[in-house]
């Protein structure tokens, strides 16, 4: 039996977004609010890189304001004060990801990036 994935929360743990993905649902993006070396580095398999400075100006670009948008960053402060950010920009569904890279890289989940 195949379950739906729950629906997108302001706080969302590593487990919520990797049941999204494992469903291979493509209507969300993961963003990635680190400098762009740190996310040369490693990064979760699929993030985009929208570095704090820029993360409006270039989501505003390339996505649409109902997209689900999951953002983490060097901590939960960060991706807190990005989606912040997101939301006063018109972006309806932004989580935080709790726990972000660290949490993502603890349990074994796929990550890319020239340290991965």
């Amino acid at each position: 039996m195949i379950t739906i994935p729950e629906a997108l929360k302001p706080k969302s743990s590593i487990y919520d977004l990797k049941k999204r993905l494992d469903w291979g649902e493509p209507a969300l993006t993961i963003i990635d609010v680190r400098d762009r070396k740190d996310f040369n580095d490693c990064h979760i398999m699929g993030a985009i890189s929208c570095p704090v400075g820029e993360l409006i100006d270039r989501a505003r670009a390339s996505l649409e304001t109902d997209r689900d948008v999951y953002v983490y960053g060097v901590t939960d402060e960060e991706a807190a004060q990005s989606a912040t950010l997101l939301q006063k920009a018109g972006y309806t569904s932004v989580a935080e990801l709790v726990g972000g890279l660290d949490a993502w890289k603890a349990v074994g989940f796929p990550v890319e990036g020239a340290l991965a």
